[in-house]
């Protein structure tokens, strides 16, 4: 779903200049249309996490940049291992092994 930016602002629960900053360091990346930039449900959730990181335990800025970059590698290689074991059961002879790694990744 794609939220405008002042809905954006409500659900994060974030004032503009702070949105701003936390554009600038590229902590946020919207979607930029024609008017004004768009932002996603994950983009709620990674400035909550952002929030919290600052507010609740105190996390100063450079913190929170190398927080973010482990935690999009870390999406990133969870995307290549799912990936790779589809990629394995698709080889793999048909086993009530394969099938169990398939099912759970459904579940998540």
């Amino acid at each position: 779903m794609i939220i405008s930016k002042s809905d954006f602002l409500k659900h994060a629960q974030l004032d503009h200049e702070t949105l701003e900053v936390w554009i600038d360091e590229k902590w946020l990346v919207p979607l930029q249309t024609d008017a004004e930039p768009s932002f996603s449900e994950i983009d709620i959730a990674r400035a909550t996490l952002i929030r919290d990181l600052k507010t609740d335990l105190g996390v100063n800025d450079q913190g929170v940049g190398i927080i973010l970059n482990l935690v999009d590698q870390m999406h990133g290689l969870r995307s290549v291992l799912i990936d790779l074991l589809r990629s394995v059961h698709e080889l793999s002879p048909r086993t009530g092994a394969g099938s169990s790694i398939e099912q759970e990744q459904e579940h998540k």
